[in-house]
């Protein structure tokens, strides 16, 4: 469907009548010109079954994606998409319980066994519902205290589709879960799923719209609200400490980030890309050069970008009237399987390929999303995790390339358990075919849960993979990556010989300062033909150093580093990448 059949869907939707009912199981992501009308009276009207209205009363942490999960919720749908629902169920099925909405569950049943996809781990909610959308009105898991007793989170749904709007109670009262719902005033907020991501301890992204949507003169006739006032709700139901906002895209008519980025872990991004100055690659480069500008990962450091392609449809972007908005990020993570969109072979290989590198030892399958993507959304926005009961969280940053080989590495880890950790292994290789070694790691820190362990020096030239492995007083165990051992965190031991002997010029090319002149931040852009250690600073025509942007390692291939020179005077500056092998410069006009 391109969007000049969506536009006649629309029209024909208005021509046929008041009732939305006309199409109540085949509605749109977007707000369909009908229920623009409906959304204010709706919203008055609205109903609950049996929800808290009010926040929960202890501190609550909303779990990240990559986080342990027993439960995947999907609505079954129409025929357009039940080859995507049926395939997501497939493999999902193979991790967590599948939890399908529908009022038909025999024809589910042989609609699933007749594509070969057994009925095991699948409950069925026998729920009306309006449409597909699970991730945009399903619910949220949140934990007491970090790691203690589970509760659901439900918004005010951005859309006048009352059925869809009570699935969070049906699936808290199957589990008998606690339900926390934002519907009365001061607390009556709106906001959709697709449009909220969560590092796991405290950190969120959005894109403007929570903003809009909960403003005075809003159109769900709830009350106005500034924007400390929902960092505030948002603190109170979920545990968000920073609220990381940044403007709507221009030709994404439903304004989700996730149709264009995606957290892989707590400092990781991946992002999608445009040809340069195409649709909205200019939007998203400019809101990710805000965060980077602005904002560090939960760890203190700048946050690892990843970059993938947003492919054409028929050779054009979302630009061009007619064309669906193509998305790669629009994936979602199920314990150990990643779940990737997917449209022509010619785009797929590289994304696919790009998503087993950032996430080794995960399994990564590709799902045809040619049909439900002319409706604005992939499978990140028809599924909905539901956390375990009984979390094990780990929490490490991963360790960067050195050219240490005389001292042992340390590796620390957050380790939280309700009932206390009883001990904890660190595992590291040089070798994936071969077998890994342990090495205890002790308790360093008891007030922040902090374990840690040291891997010993390695020569240089050496790859070196490890994973954390937890074990709480209960029982419970736990690794980290949770794929592991099949999947890992590595870092390279850099050889004195050899690269290091390169000079400088033989490693980095292609230094570029933007933009130039600049106002108050630059991003400093080069590559390197292998992975080396050095810096990068700023300094004076008389070469004074003035500022130190970043020291440490610089990765093989693209490297990018954004430097805030709002404090210096106007003028011209040098920027420098130095090492022990030489230094390359760049001038910098700053106005």
């Amino acid at each position: 469907m391109t969007r000049i059949y969506q536009c006649l869907l629309l029209i024909i939707v208005l021509l046929c009548g008041s009732s939305i009912n006309l199409i109540a199981q085949d509605l749109p992501h977007y707000l369909t010109p009908e229920e623009e009308r409906l959304l204010e009276d709706y919203n008055r009207q609205r109903q609950v079954r049996s929800a808290l209205p009010d926040a929960p009363t202890s501190p609550v942490r909303t779990m990240a994606e990559w986080e342990e999960i027993e439960g995947l919720l999907i609505r079954w749908e129409g025929t357009w998409v039940r080859p995507l629902l049926r395939d997501i169920t497939r493999y999902a099925q193979e991790e967590v319980e599948v939890y399908i909405v529908t009022q038909d569950s025999n024809s589910v049943r042989n609609y699933l066994s007749n594509g070969g996809v057994p009925i095991t781990n699948i409950t069925f909610l026998d729920e009306e519902s309006n449409s597909i959308w699970a991730r945009d009105y399903g619910q949220w898991t949140v934990y007491d205290n970090e790691v203690g007793g589970k509760r659901f989170i439900d918004w005010i749904y951005n859309r006048p589709r009352p059925d869809d709007d009570v699935v969070p109670e049906a699936l808290a009262t199957l589990l008998n879960v606690p339900l926390h719902q934002t519907i009365n005033a001061p607390n009556d907020l709106v906001n959709t799923g697709g449009n909220f991501m969560v590092d796991g301890f405290g950190t969120a992204f959005a894109s403007e719209l929570i903003l809009e949507e909960n403003e005075p003169g809003n159109p769900y006739g709830v009350s106005s609200k500034s924007e400390a006032q929902i960092d505030t709700i948002m603190k109170n139901y979920m545990g968000i400490n920073r609220y990381i906002k940044m403007p709507v895209l221009p030709y994404d008519g439903i304004h989700h980030i996730d149709m264009h980025m995606k957290l892989l872990d707590e400092q990781t991004l991946l992002i999608g890309e445009y040809p340069t100055g195409v649709a909205d690659g200019p939007q998203i480069e400019s809101n990710l050069n805000y965060v980077l500008n602005n904002f560090n990962s939960m760890f203190g450091t700048p946050y690892k970008i990843i970059r993938i392609p947003m492919p054409p449809h028929n050779g054009v972007y979302p630009d061009n009237w007619n064309s669906d908005y193509r998305t790669y990020t629009n994936s979602v993570i199920v314990n150990k399987t990643v779940l990737v969109p997917v449209y022509e072979e010619q785009f797929d290989t590289t994304a696919l390929r790009i998503y087993r590198e950032a996430m080794p030892g995960y399994r990564i399958i590709g799902l045809d999303c040619n049909d439900i993507i002319q409706a604005s959304g992939a499978i990140h926005c028809i599924t909905k995790a539901v956390g375990v009961d009984d979390p094990l969280l780990i929490s490490h940053q991963s360790l960067e390339n050195t050219g240490n080989t005389s001292t042992s590495y340390q590796v620390d880890a957050y380790i939280n358990h309700r009932t206390g950790i009883e001990h904890a292994e660190l595992y590291y290789t040089t070798d994936t075919t071969q077998a890994y070694q342990a090495v205890n790691m002790t308790l360093t820190n008891s007030p922040t849960d902090t374990w840690t362990g040291y891997i010993p020096p390695q020569p240089g030239g050496t790859e070196v993979f490890y994973y954390v492995d937890a074990t709480a007083n209960s029982g419970k165990n736990q690794v980290r990556p949770i794929v592991a051992p099949n999947g890992y965190w590595n870092f390279f031991i850099e050889a004195l010989t050899g690269k290091e002997k390169l000079s400088l010029n033989e490693v980095v090319s292609n230094l570029e300062v933007y933009p130039n002149p600049a106002v108050e931040h630059g991003l400093i852009n080069f590559t390197a033909s292998t992975s080396i250690s050095g810096r990068i600073v700023i300094r004076d025509l008389l070469g004074k150093e003035l500022m130190e942007v970043y020291t440490g390692s610089f990765t093989e291939g693209n490297n990018i580093y954004f430097a805030n020179v709002s404090h210096l005077a106007s003028g011209t500056y040098l920027i420098s990448i130095e090492t022990n092998t030489g230094r390359i410069t760049k001038r910098l006009l700053k106005e």
